[in-house]
């Protein structure tokens, strides 16, 4: 017999919930402060452990066809001209990454969440919980027999309190030009040292402009900084930009000011126990990052599959026990990576970047760090769900 869970949050993660939950025969409500649901930010990269679970719910194929495959991912120091980051996904079809910009893959997670027959509530803000009752700004809703904690970072309903990161990065997205030899099936990136850091991921489609191809651009630098940043001309900025990776200024020409920009900071942490007496947290609810590795989409796609997966499998008390323990080493170790990478990319040391270009970057092309360093950008390097049986993708229980 199909429970009523509501949801909070209509990101990725809580729309996936919605629409794996709805299609089990569940009466899923979806609770967003928006009025009407829309993706915050850029481009991201979908992993072959993402697409998966897309592909559970019929996801998978409408977002390959907006985004763009990503074969590898490479980048350069700019004095030296060093390869610090040489990453191959091999020659597997079904292990590609998928450049995505966020709206593009929101549109398809929110459809499959619709069509599955999940309700959605926009201009409702969550701003708290009362037993299995949510309480939004203007009324409260509920009971639930599940409460499911899809609100992001800034939660009001998860205890995380998560480090701060001392590195943000400010992204746009622009057509991909006409006049760059830079392939579009490759994440590139430009460093110098670890304080600066440029970035082109190819994003595919938009679904309301077919055919024009697009990149999310990206500009690394402290949190402290983005005011000065703010403060400096444009044109200067630019000029910089260019002298430290030529390639990027093609992809510069639709950007006027730094308003064409929006600035993302992060934060790291993890609930020890991400669930409660009729309440789960997922995505980054229950754990944050930083993007470096480029798993946070992908782990709240993850955390959604793991607990629909175990509520179709056990009693209620017991799937949340089930869920907590089976995503909990495949996050442990992202966020013990994800620790000892960020830094070597986005920090003010000067002793990491020699470390990683003259000693780490060497050795990661050679056998078998390569194929240990393809299943890391995969996701897979660790089970991200053991001790859970999948269904057969996008079949829904009869209601």
């Amino acid at each position: 017999m199909g429970m009523t869970i509501g949801i909070a949050g209509a990101g990725i993660g809580g729309l996936t919930a919605a629409a794996l939950l709805a299609q089990a025969g569940h009466d899923v409500h979806v609770f967003d402060q928006f009025d009407r649901p829309r993706p915050v930010g850029s481009g991201l990269v979908i992993q072959p452990v993402g697409l998966n679970v897309l592909d559970r719910f019929g996801a998978g194929d409408p977002a390959r066809r907006l985004g763009a495959p990503i074969s590898s991912m490479l980048g350069h120091e700019a004095r030296s001209g060093r390869v610090v980051l040489d990453v191959n996904y091999g020659a597997s079809a079904d292990r590609k990454g998928l450049g995505i910009h966020r709206a593009a893959l929101f549109k398809v997670i929110h459809d499959a969440a619709m069509a599955s027959g999940a309700h959605l509530h926009a201009n409702h803000k969550v701003v708290g919980r009362s037993g299995q009752d949510i309480i939004c700004e203007t009324a409260q809703h509920g009971p639930f027999d599940l409460i499911i904690d899809a609100a992001g970072a800034g939660s009001p309903l998860s205890p995380l309190k998560g480090r701060d990161l001392p590195y943000g990065a400010v992204w746009a997205t622009v057509p991909w030009p006409e006049d760059t030899n830079l392939p579009q099936n490759r994440l590139s990136q430009r460093y110098r040292r670890a304080d600066k850091m440029l970035g082109i991921l190819p994003v595919g489609e938009m679904p309301n402009t077919p055919g024009q191809k697009l990149a999310a651009i990206f500009y690394s630098l402290p949190v402290a900084a983005h005011q000065t940043w703010l403060a400096q001309d444009f044109d200067a900025w630019r000029a910089e930009a260019i002298q430290l990776w030529p390639a990027f200024e093609p992809f510069l020409g639709w950007v006027t000011s730094h308003d064409d920009f929006t600035f993302a900071s992060y934060t790291h942490g993890s609930l020890l126990r991400p669930y409660g007496t009729g309440i789960a947290h997922i995505g980054d609810a229950a754990h944050r990052a930083s993007p470096q590795l480029g798993q946070g989409a992908n782990m709240a796609l993850l955390d959604a599959a793991a607990l629909a997966l175990a509520l179709d499998q056990f009693s209620l008390d017991e799937a949340l026990r089930v869920f907590a323990g089976t995503r909990a080493w495949h996050i442990r170790a992202y966020q013990t990576m994800s620790a000892a990478f960020t830094p070597q990319y986005q920090s003010d040391s000067r002793t990491l970047p020699l470390l990683r270009d003259y000693i780490l970057a060497p050795l990661a092309r050679t056998w078998p760090i390569t194929r240990i360093l393809t299943q890391l950008v995969c996701g897979d390097l660790v089970p991200p769900m053991p001790a859970l049986t999948p269904r057969a993708p996008n079949v829904a229980r009869e209601k």
